[in-house]
């Protein structure tokens, strides 16, 4: 009798041990997705990419057509090369009038020495002083003109520069680069096609860093803390399972029903917080897969 009772206790025992969880909360692994839409209008005369395919960031991947926007930034660099070869030189135009002046202003200096030793009359001292202001401000006049001159044409060359700027601009947006490291989850158009801005062209994936968005309950809320060390399990079926090592990296502000898909370590809990773990992939987690995690 007593040894029938030891095999039962030893079955219980065995049996509470084998119905512990090996995990806190359950999820699906997702990973920030990032939709490629196009900047500009035009033909997609390149487009070389595929779904699945590993791209880096800033990798080009296709290509609206260019040749619009290449013939205007040709138009303007000419536009540009007028206004410069229309620049005044001023020293030259001016050069003139300056040795005028400084003659007039040596016959007056003259006449001021022949009118003070009296070998001269007053009159042409006078004469050669109005020369004098005559030509200066002839010269002022020509330097003010020029200068107006001068500003005008560089304010015509800055509106070339930054009409300049804004081609470049919209050539470089004609290029479509991979804005983040990852893989391409979808394709929506093909080459050949004619895009117009905001058109989707692919959808990626960061799936170098990898999000488990798992829910807890409130009981288990107090014991979480973003930045806390986790364990992460991949579930692949069949019981195979792949560790991860995983940081909190959110927690939600705010609880919600619990969803039907998610079991937490206290079923019966009507409101649970969500959060996420972050983990490196290793290539082996996919989006959408189930995993758990252990707290």
């Amino acid at each position: 009798m007593k040894y029938n009772s030891l095999i039962c206790l030893s079955l219980l025992v065995a049996s509470c041990g084998s119905s512990e969880k090996e995990y806190d909360a359950t999820g699906v692994f997702e990973a920030t997705e990032v939709t490629v839409s196009a900047e500009q209008s035009g033909q997609l005369m390149r487009f070389e990419v595929n779904e699945g395919d590993a791209v880096d960031e800033g990798q080009e991947l296709g290509l609206v057509d260019t040749t619009q926007i290449a013939l205007k930034i040709q138009q303007a660099g000419a536009a540009k090369a007028v206004y410069r070869s229309q620049k005044p030189d001023m020293e030259t135009q001016v050069a003139a009038t300056r040795q005028q002046l400084a003659k007039a202003r040596q016959e007056q200096q003259r006449y001021e020495e022949l009118v003070g030793d009296g070998a001269a009359p007053r009159k042409m001292l006078d004469d050669a002083t109005s020369q004098v202001k005559v030509l200066e401000k002839q010269l002022a006049a020509q330097v003010s003109s020029l200068n107006t001159q001068l500003s005008t044409l560089n304010s015509q060359l800055s509106t070339v520069d930054v009409e300049l700027s804004q081609l470049k601009d919209l050539m470089r947006k004609c290029h479509v680069v991979a804005p983040v490291k990852g893989s391409v989850l979808e394709k929506y158009v093909e080459r050949g096609e004619f895009v117009t801005p905001g058109k989707p062209l692919l959808k990626m994936a960061d799936t170098n860093r990898m999000f488990l968005r798992a829910y807890i309950t409130s009981q288990q809320l107090q014991n979480v803390k973003v930045g806390q060390q986790v364990k992460v399990f991949a579930d692949y079926g069949g019981g195979e399972k792949k560790a991860y090592d995983g940081t909190v990296s959110w927690i939600s502000s705010r609880s919600e029903f619990t969803p039907k898909t998610i079991l937490t370590d206290d079923e019966r809990a009507d409101l649970v917080y969500a959060v996420k773990i972050a983990l490196k992939n290793d290539g082996d987690v996919k989006i959408g897969m189930y995993g758990e995690v252990k707290f």
